[in-house]
């Protein structure tokens, strides 16, 4: 087996709100395996990374890349490495070796899904942008079909989002729209408690990460105190071994935890993530985090072999203004592979 990669710059459409900037373009490197005794086996997989949220920064991907793609060609690399400081080139290998293992078919994990019968129900994100835009997102959610909005909250004035809230709530009770907000950790500890009580009052779903990760004890203080559950998203990132995930969860019991196989080391990773929720009665979806087609085609399939009827964060790759062509199809609010649709990977060659 041998490997190279190639990097890839992805542009938005639009500019993309977070509450930790405004986002305009977004690295990925693709891993290329192939064998070269020409047996037909080659795999393909994305890392990805988000600036100032992913534990990497552009250069020591670009390093480590180099350093592990010399010593596959050298046939010196050890597969099971743990990579535990680059979880998104983890992510990456893992996806890559899946793939060379089915001949680069890209069907990593079989399921309904991937025979097109079943799909996935995806959450339609609403970005951080002035008032009046978010507006017309939502408009045109709720247009598409979406009955489960997730909106970024934090960036703007507080009192304006919740207006945006309270006027759905208006028009759509909670059993005709689930809202979901995530705060990346935008708040103080001191001024989330009223901020969830009025979030609570809206019958708003889940809040994700209303403070910022590293504060166990002010997020379990949370998670006890007040009546909406709390999801834990960055307050995962870094937390690689069991033990280390049991005991996250068990002090700060969430209800919730959002799961980024990017941010977490991978599927094995984040499987362990969910073994360990679910044996302590807490819950989870999972999300893509601005991957292309590559990437969102392996978490989807991942998520497919769960049996769960909850709301993915899965934004299709129409993002970008350039991307991977790929069979995914998103109908109304539901993800489906679509297997008449052929991949097309002229952007990555």
């Amino acid at each position: 087996m041998k490997a190279y990669f190639r990097k890839r710059t992805l542009k938005f459409n639009k500019p993309a709100g977070t509450s930790r900037g405004v986002l305009l373009t977004k690295p990925s490197w693709y891993i290329f395996l192939y064998d070269e005794e020409n047996t037909g086996r080659n795999g393909l997989g994305e890392v990805s990374i988000v600036p100032g949220l992913s534990v990497e920064n552009e250069q020591q991907i670009e390093t480590k890349l180099s350093e592990i793609c010399a010593a596959i060609n050298a046939g010196t690399y050890e597969i099971d490495s743990p990579l535990l400081a680059f979880p998104s080139i983890k992510f990456g290998l893992e996806m890559a070796l899946l793939d060379y293992q089915v001949k680069g078919s890209k069907i990593l994990f079989q399921s309904d899904f991937t025979e097109g019968i079943k799909g996935i129900r995806t959450n339609g994100l609403i970005w951080m942008a002035p008032l009046e835009e978010m507006y017309r997102q939502v408009e045109q959610k709720l247009d598409a079909g979406f009955r489960c909005l997730k909106m970024k909250i934090g960036a703007i004035d507080i009192q304006q989002e919740l207006e945006i809230l309270t006027n759905l709530r208006q028009k759509f009770s909670s059993s005709e729209l689930e809202i979901r907000v995530d705060a990346n950790g935008a708040f103080s500890y001191e001024e989330a408690g009223e901020i969830l009580a009025k979030l609570n009052e809206l019958e708003v779903h889940s809040i994700e990460q209303p403070i910022a990760a590293g504060q166990p004890k002010e997020m379990a203080s949370l998670c006890k105190n007040n009546a909406i559950p709390i999801a834990l998203d960055e307050e995962l990132i870094g937390i690689y071994s069991f033990e280390q995930k049991k005991q996250l969860i068990e002090q700060i019991k969430p209800r919730y935890l959002i799961l980024k196989p990017s941010l977490l080391g991978g599927f094995n990773a984040c499987t362990e993530w969910i073994r360990t929720a679910t044996e302590l009665g807490v819950g989870w979806w999972a999300t893509s985090a601005l991957e292309s087609n590559i990437g969102l085609n392996a978490i989807a399939q991942w998520i497919a072999t769960f049996d769960t009827e909850m709301y993915q964060g899965l934004g299709l790759g129409n993002l970008y203004e350039e991307n991977v062509g790929s069979p995914l199809v998103l109908r109304s609010e539901t993800l489906f592979y679509d297997t008449n649709r052929k991949w097309n990977f002229e952007f990555i060659s």
